[in-house]
């Protein structure tokens, strides 16, 4: 049933959302010469799969979690996407793809072993990774890979239809902070 309504939802927000993403692409060849941002993250069953989202940081930036991350390397423009949460847009293609869910555990990086244990040792890769979730819209980021992987397996467990609408529209609402960026 989740898996439905993730296609359902991400068909129709690309569809929907369309001018606003050609928008957002323009303004970000503008920004950096490169709007869409790649990078492989650890997915269900801890197999690879590249994550979509609008840059925002500096071409050639170092490919590391968030939170260890360079602020001066974070664009206006970027700083613009990651407060309105529109730089996840793109991740609506993983959606459809089956690689993400709606609703999960933010996928992490393949260098970021101690959340891995974490998230393994609580079987949190047994689901499709999350655009939006418990941590997400509790604050909660991955520069504490414990209470990450704990709050991942809580929400995991008690996860039904009425909480993965409670967490999207929390995260449409603007609630939660996004990763923190080093200064």
């Amino acid at each position: 049933m989740i898996r439905l309504l993730d296609f359902i939802v991400a068909a129709c927000g690309l569809l929907l959302l369309s001018p606003v993403l050609l928008l957002l692409t323009l303004a970000g060849y503008r920004d950096t010469g490169s709007p869409l941002f790649r990078q492989t993250r650890v997915g269900r069953h801890q197999r690879p799969f590249v994550l979509l989202k609008f840059r925002t940081m500096k071409v050639g930036t170092k490919s590391v979690a968030t939170h260890l991350a360079d602020g001066s390397a974070l664009t206006a423009y970027g700083r613009f996407l990651r407060r309105t949460k529109l730089d996840e847009l793109p991740q609506l293609w993983n959606v459809l793809k089956g690689e993400m869910s709606l609703v999960g555990p933010r996928p992490c990086l393949f260098n970021q072993e101690e959340l891995i244990r974490e998230r393994a040792a609580r079987q949190v890769f047994s689901v499709r990774p999350g655009i939006t979730g418990l941590a997400q819209v509790n604050g909660i980021d991955m520069s504490t890979p414990q209470l990450l992987a704990e709050t991942d397996r809580q929400m995991i467990d008690g996860l039904g239809l009425s909480g993965y609408f409670s967490y999207i529209f929390a995260t449409l609402l603007g609630r939660g902070r996004g990763d923190r960026i080093k200064n």
